[in-house]
């Protein structure tokens, strides 16, 4: 808990005060929820942050809510929570779209597992949110029929980033202050950068990304989008075990949460390469910086390492994500690809010129570069660099028509995502401050697989290091 001036957003520990206090209801809160939907899409111009909700499915988990609220019965800290899922997982009854115009043409009638799992746990899915089509990109920019371009909280004539882009602006926005993602390339941190908020990339395997679509299989890990760290412990505590249903995450150590609220970072070592961590926009540089000094105000010692074959394993991750997408897309180039955005084709054009012999290169390089990493993570507990090296870019006209196609942009806001994706690495970034333009700035903290713990320790630490945060101009306070 950090008592805050001034605003701040509402976190899962004000909804269950509500609910705990009998000031307002699961019901009650729905109810607020459905209005501002309504409103959002209403509005000039519209959120497109939530793409599918019902109102009867938010009200009947809200009322069998607020009736284990009456017979203190409540299933966990997330009952009566407001969550929205990435629209890349199976969600009961919505269709799974997955940003496309094409699939998804019969409604679900089975949840992915995180799906099922908030279910059990009690939270209201409020609704699925928009994405980047097929998760081609991370501007969020998705200019067909059912989408349209989700707009970011702190300025909507800017990006949300993607490819969780609703998922980010539903948390920014205030709509509920829990969103779920995957991360193939940034997917999670970069909107959670863009947006403000806090977003988590669990370790590879982790959280079960079973009833997602299957884009890449070996870069994309499911992932929190929070308004603070505590929250993401909450849901990361919740979803992360393993899943029979999913292979990749069933050999993992139990998740904890050990350490997270030491009072001081005595011991830790934060690794930093400052030739990398430099590669940024001034404004972004000079505020990363300071949030390292504050971590070693509290006791971190910060050691500089080396992070050999950066530009090496950055072009393998696009070798391996781009194959992999176009290995399981193959059907829908052929068929469909009139209805896809064109940015989606462009991507997957270019995917289509990897070899067999480019696919088997990248994943040597990656076997060297997890053996960078374990070298480095014998020495340091944590690799620190800024989020994304720019903020959120501008809308132009043009992109609501035609879609956005920026290869260099692309290129540059992944750059200090790569190597989680690639590697499997988890990976935390929480805002820190704003640009001067208003826009918001994080910083990420990566750690050796399944540590997750560290990265919450030190992502609780980071967050007191903002002096205020700034209120979105587009915020719905849904318990008001």
């Amino acid at each position: 808990d950090s008592a805050r001036n001034g605003f701040s957003f509402k976190g899962i520990k004000d909804y269950l005060e509500c609910y705990r206090s009998g000031k307002l209801t699961p019901s009650q809160v729905a109810k607020n929820i459905i209005a501002m939907l309504e409103d959002c899409d209403k509005s000039t111009p519209p959120l497109r942050a939530i793409v599918q909700w019902d109102r009867e499915q938010i009200m009947l988990m809200a009322e069998a809510s607020t009736t284990r609220y009456r017979n203190k019965c409540t299933l966990s800290c997330l009952d009566g929570i407001p969550v929205c899922l990435k629209e890349e997982f199976k969600v009961v009854p919505y269709h799974h779209r997955v940003g496309t115009v094409y699939l998804g043409t019969l409604p679900e009638t089975e949840d992915a597992t995180v799906a099922k799992k908030l279910r059990e746990a009690g939270a209201i899915i409020i609704g699925v949110s928009n994405m980047h089509e097929l998760g081609t990109g991370t501007t969020g920019c998705n200019p067909n029929r059912y989408h349209k371009i989700p707009r970011n909280p702190y300025n909507p004539n800017h990006f949300t980033g993607g490819s969780s882009s609703g998922s980010a602006a539903a948390v920014a926005a205030g709509l509920c202050p829990v969103a779920i993602g995957t991360d193939g390339g940034g997917s999670v941190r970069i909107p959670a950068s863009f947006c403000g908020v806090v977003g988590l990339k669990g370790t590879f395997g982790r959280i079960s990304g079973h009833g997602s679509l299957p884009l890449s299989y070996s870069t994309v890990s499911v992932g929190p989008i929070c308004t603070s760290v505590a929250d993401a412990a909450i849901v990361y505590s919740i979803l992360a075990e393993p899943d029979l249903l999913y292979p990749y995450g069933l050999k993992q150590p139990k998740a904890t949460l050990s350490d997270m609220c030491a009072p001081d970072l005595k011991s830790l070592k934060l690794g930093v390469d400052w030739t990398f961590f430099k590669a940024c926009d001034a404004e972004v540089l000079s505020a990363c910086e300071k949030a390292v000094k504050h971590l070693q105000s509290l006791g971190a010692s910060v050691v500089e390492v080396s992070l050999p074959e950066m530009e090496e394993a950055r072009v393998a991750h696009v070798i391996c994500i781009l194959s992999e997408m176009r290995d399981f897309l193959q059907p829908d180039f052929n068929k469909h690809f009139h209805e896809m955005n064109l940015e989606t084709r462009a991507s997957l054009a270019l995917a289509s010129q990897f070899t067999a012999l480019d696919y088997i290169k990248a994943n040597r390089q990656r076997t060297r570069s997890m053996r960078f990493l374990q070298e480095i993570f014998s020495t340091v507990n944590c690799i620190l660099t800024p989020a994304v090296p720019c903020t959120a870019p501008r809308i132009y006209e043009s992109d609501l028509l035609t879609g956005s196609s920026d290869m260099s942009f692309t290129v540059r806001s992944m750059r200090f995502m790569q190597l989680g994706n690639f590697t499997g690495i988890p990976g935390l970034v929480v805002p820190i401050g704003y640009s001067t333009a208003g826009l918001p700035i994080s910083l990420q903290v990566m750690a050796k697989w399944w540590d997750e713990a560290v990265l919450l320790r030190i992502g609780l630490k980071l967050e007191q290091f903002r002096d205020q945060t700034k209120k979105p101009s587009v915020y719905y306070d849904i318990l008001a």
